[in-house]
């Protein structure tokens, strides 16, 4: 009986969630996490499952995780100390960057400082024209000169972006030979490796991402696969993507840049599983966890992607899940600044000493304490019983904050949660514009250890139709790793106009696209069935600057039909500027495929069904809208399928506590899914 194991390491808690390959049943599980000790969450959760579900690590035949190390690094700036080789006289490739603030209505904002310092910058006499063809060749000599000044200088890895690598990459890959002749060990990457893509900066600062967090990933991989073999665990390691899919840990260890965005990717991908299952058209996901809150738009199921995501205050030009941070987690920590005004984060408690209301030493107020000083958590015991919440800690620690605040203690908690969610409504105001999504129209989907406590009060905030929290919101980014699939992303720049002599061109490519990916799905993911294909392109009309990535259907690129191809385009280019100019001739900068290959998924199970109202584990009293009022406390293993009920409610789970304000009304569906809508504004009248 083979068992597949999905973890997500977090802020505060590690989540597993494990799939029984023959009753496709679904666990789960919750342990503390160890930044002091990677990988000793992964063994202790091994073991628990062990324990508790009889799991022996032999019958593990898939795992798959997410990981923030590559995203932590480059935040904290731990990488290692790297030197950037570039053409001759564009050795400010990173210093001019693009012409954008990073606050446009900040006149005093500045650009993050590179990665790479400019003393670490050096040029190589070399040069090709924009078609890749050589105007000069390049000098050894000039490379064995920056090599020697790198390592006199420190460097612990090179970076070789040259001028136009991406039509011709046989420079960087000359130089790379001769960088490993003169300095053998020394990590060395080039840009046309990373993503080959157009635009110098973007290439460059991707590549130099890449390079800046590989050894400490490859460090960190290779740790875990010891750890699994030591345990027993017959499974390679697998991990969770930036696009949304899956690669093996070897891979991972080199092609970092694919999987920075890895544990982020996890929760969007789980949430996009549980929105199909209820059928929702659009929904924004919200995870929301011990040191973070992330946002993701997710249509018809599928989650939306993007291109020059923020890795910390650094982009990176590779295709991922659009995440966007809109505020902090649970373990956030609350201060008054010098003008008494209340604020929350950047400091978080994570997972040592964690909030104070967990009893593991801390003392300083974060938004669990809150929610517990209003007695919205403390009622039931927290993942699956590791804690134990201690209201009069949580008491002490907003207690602090009173002085400046001059409020009682319910008063600054039930603050500090307002002041929470209106960041988050800031945040994502933001995000909905960015994606032309009207909120009104858009469910709420929140997950994560704390997601389920702030969902409501969110979606009330941005007139959110509906909240819908999964079966086991808590380990929903766990499970995100267990249903992705395997997938990788591949690129070719063409330039070249739409256009019907342009089609065997534009076959060619496509076709040998399509070869790398079967190769890649078959060996070295050892994936031996048949592989689903993606095209795209990266589209624009000819005289502008910017394009759009548009998926083409296969039909149309296989058939050469022209009229379909520029249609898509310009259904997309109205999609997203709101007109198109249907007559203007097209042009495709860079062609795209995406290779995928399918994992099994699990059956979501019917629940039990009942009807009417259920019945409470207990009353009890929650500080709400200034105020102490009687709650009902419900068990969520206890509700039914068709059994509905009103707000204030709180609903206690081993992995999570949701709370349903006033004036809602929550339906369990045939999964056992909450769906929690607020009542209109006559009935919440009438019920006054």
């Amino acid at each position: 009986m083979g068992q597949r194991i999905g973890v997500d390491i977090g802020g505060s808690f590690t989540d597993f969630a494990i799939l029984d390959e023959d009753t496709r049943t679904l666990r789960a599980l919750k342990v503390f996490s160890r930044p002091d000790e990677p990988g000793a969450e992964i063994a202790a959760g091994i073991r628990l499952a062990g324990e508790r579900y009889g799991i022996s690590p032999d019958q593990v035949t898939y795992f798959t995780h997410g990981t923030t190390v590559g995203v932590n690094t480059v935040i904290q700036r731990k990488g290692v100390k790297l030197a950037l080789f570039t053409t001759e006289n564009f050795s400010d490739v990173l210093e001019l960057g693009r012409l954008k603030l990073p606050a446009m209505f900040d006149l005093l904002s500045r650009r993050p400082d590179p990665l790479v310092t400019r003393d670490m910058v050096w040029g190589l006499s070399e040069r090709l024209r924009a078609d890749g063809s050589v105007m000069r060749g390049l000098d050894p000599e000039s490379v064995a000169i920056a090599t020697r000044a790198a390592l006199a200088a420190g460097a612990e890895g090179i970076v070789i972006a040259l001028l136009h690598a991406y039509r011709n990459a046989e420079h960087e890959l000359e130089a790379k030979r001769l960088v490993a002749g003169l300095a053998p060990g020394i990590p060395v990457f080039t840009s046309a490796e990373v993503w080959p893509i157009i635009r110098e900066y973007e290439r460059t600062t991707t590549a130099v991402i890449g390079g800046y967090v590989q050894p400490r990933i490859a460090h960190y991989l290779g740790s875990l696969q010891n750890a699994l073999k030591g345990l027993g665990v017959p499974a390679e390691a697998r991990l969770t993507k930036s696009n949304g899919g899956v690669m093996s840990a070897e891979q991972g260890k080199t092609d970092c840049v694919q999987m920075i965005l890895s544990g982020t990717a996890s929760g969007v991908i789980g949430a996009g599983f549980v929105a199909k299952a209820c059928e929702l058209r659009e929904c924004m996901s919200l995870d929301v966890g011990g040191t973070s809150a992330d946002v993701a738009l997710i249509v018809d199921g599928e989650p939306q992607y993007g291109m020059g995501e923020y890795i910390g205050e650094h982009q990176i030009h590779v295709p991922s899940i659009s995440v966007t941070s809109i505020g902090e987690g649970g373990g956030s920590v609350a201060w008054v600044d010098e003008y008494g005004v209340l604020k929350i984060g950047p400091e978080s408690a994570g997972s040592t000493p964690g909030p104070a209301c967990y009893g593991r030493g801390g003392q300083k107020p974060t938004i669990t304490d809150a929610f517990a000083v209003c007695g919205i958590i403390g009622q039931a015991d927290l993942g699956y019983n590791a804690v134990k919440v201690d209201v009069e800690a949580a008491r002490r620690a907003v207690a602090t904050l009173t002085g400046r605040t001059g409020q009682t203690i319910e008063e600054t908690a039930e603050a500090i949660i307002k002041v929470a969610v209106s960041g988050m409504y800031a945040k994502i105001t933001g995000l909905v514009t960015r994606f032309g999504v009207d909120p009104r129209t858009t469910a709420m989907m929140p997950f994560g250890g704390a997601g389920p406590m702030m969902g409501c009060l969110v979606a009330e905030e941005m007139s959110m139709p509906e909240t819908v929290v999964p079966t086991t919101p808590g380990v929903l980014a766990a499970l995100g790793g267990l249903v992705a699939d395997l997938k990788n992303d591949f690129i070719r720049t063409v330039f070249v106009d739409l256009a019907k002599s342009e089609i065997p061109k534009i076959q060619q490519v496509f076709t040998e696209l399509k070869a790398a990916g079967e190769n890649w799905l078959r060996d070295d993911q050892g994936y031996d069935g048949e592989g689903q294909v993606t095209y795209s392109a990266d589209m624009r009309y000819r005289g502008q600057s910017h394009d759009i990535e548009t998926v083409l259907p296969g039909a149309a690129v296989w058939a050469g039909d022209v009229a379909a191809l520029e249609k898509a385009f310009h259904d997309a280019h109205e999609k997203v500027y709101g007109h198109a100019q249907r007559e203007a001739p097209v042009q495709m900068v860079n062609l795209r495929l995406v290779m995928a290959g399918r994992t099994p998924k699990p059956e979501l199970p019917h629940i039990d069904t009942g009807s009417g109202t259920p019945i409470p584990l207990k009353e009890i009293r929650c500080w709400i809208s200034g105020r102490w009022i009687p709650v009902q406390l419900y068990a969520r293993k206890d509700l039914l399928a068709g059994q509905s009920f009103d707000g204030p409610a709180v609903i206690a789970q081993d992995d999570t506590t949701t709370f349903v304000p006033e004036h809602h009304t929550v339906r369990v569906d045939a999964f056992g899914h909450l769906r929690i809508k607020k009542e209109s504004s006559d009935a919440a009248e009438d019920n006054n």
